[in-house]
């Protein structure tokens, strides 16, 4: 196959994996699991830019947050005995009566008076006011379990996981490193440090996976911030699901759910937006991959083919044994001349061995 019928072969399968992905999240947009994912959602309250600073600092790995009673009531969960509240402002207003002056309902004028002074009547005026409030992460609690989009991790093993992860660090231009995440982030792509770390413990499927959702960031969102964190996330999830399933990696039940919980809306114009970037981003990481492979594979017969010719050359003990038969088998043919060269030679070292005197 030409380089060029490759090309066009690796392009309609590239666009075949990426219509599944969009029809994927189309599916779960109109799944009963997403009805009941953003049922649980709404009762989640939002919270000021104050408040999510204030979270961020105390608990950065927060992702879901709530009250000691509506994590009880609302969610069915329970505060687990010992966890430390995360402090922030809840709106705590007061009402107090002053003197107010009197409007006409119609003009919107102050009233004035017989005494030629505006008028005046009692009302109460709220105040706003502000009071510290402990809530509490979703992981401080225990309980009923919170509806999600779709499994939280990936398990199982890839064939040839050590030979396929190392392909995938070769083709990477920034180093891929494991390291303890105490966050629930599975790996980042640092631009500062320009770097990819990948959390230490995870199934292999999700190492390989996180890894290539990382690299589609480091590719694609390098000194880019102009893009909104959505369309970032769904472009890198987007390349690491057509990625995998061109190896043959399944992540569908993961990486729908992932685009679909960074989507607007069941139209994902975000997705739809993407898919040519998408495209171009994974046939580009396939051919660095491929090529990084065929290095690999290569080295590797390279070292087979050293190992058997080692193997095929006699030792040192085989050698001896065959001289050692090659002497008998002479000496078994010619006995007589055989003995006499042996002897004449022994005779001559003995001689040169008394005129040097040693």
């Amino acid at each position: 196959m030409t380089d060029k019928n490759r090309n066009e072969e690796l392009q309609k399968q590239l666009q075949e994996i990426t219509d599944r992905l969009e029809q994927g999240v189309r599916d779960v947009f109109t799944s009963e699991n997403y009805k009941k994912y953003l049922s649980a959602m709404s009762r989640f309250h939002n919270y000021s830019l104050n408040n999510i600073l204030l979270i961020a600092m105390q608990k950065p790995d927060a992702t879901l947050i709530a009250g000691y009673t509506a994590w009880k009531k609302l969610h069915g969960r329970q505060v687990m005995r010992g966890e430390r509240g995360i402090k922030i402002l809840a709106p705590a207003p007061y009402t107090v009566k002053r003197d107010i002056t009197k409007t006409d309902p119609i003009t919107q004028k102050p009233v004035i008076g017989e005494d030629g002074r505006p008028e005046t009547e009692e009302r109460e005026v709220v105040i706003p006011a502000y009071k510290i409030v402990s809530v509490f992460d979703v992981s401080q609690t225990e309980g009923k379990e919170i509806p999600t989009l779709g499994i939280n991790e990936l398990t199982g093993d890839i064939k040839d996981y050590d030979t396929f992860f190392k392909a995938l660090c070769m083709s990477c231009p920034v180093q891929v490193s494991f390291e303890k995440i105490s966050t629930n982030a599975k790996g980042y792509f640092s631009h500062a440090e320009n770097r990819i770390a990948v959390k230490e413990g995870m199934s292999q499927m999700q190492i390989v996976k996180t890894t290539l959702h990382e690299m589609a960031h480091q590719k694609l969102h390098s000194g880019q911030e102009q893009q909104d964190r959505s369309t970032k996330e769904i472009e890198a999830e987007s390349v690491a699901y057509v990625v995998c399933q061109h190896y043959g990696i399944d992540t569908s039940d993961y990486s729908f759910s992932y685009v679909a919980g960074w989507s607007e809306g069941k139209e994902i114009p975000e997705l739809r937006d993407s898919l040519d970037t998408v495209r171009k981003a994974s046939l580009e990481l396939i051919y660095s991959i491929d090529t990084s492979l065929e290095e690999i594979n290569y080295i590797m017969e390279a070292k087979r083919s050293v190992a058997i010719d080692t193997d095929k050359r006699p030792s040192l003990v085989e050698n001896l044994h065959r001289k050692q038969e090659q002497v008998k088998a002479r000496d078994i043919e010619f006995p007589k001349t055989g003995i006499a060269i042996m002897s004449q030679s022994v005779e001559k070292d003995r001689r040169e061995a008394r005129n040097s005197g040693r």
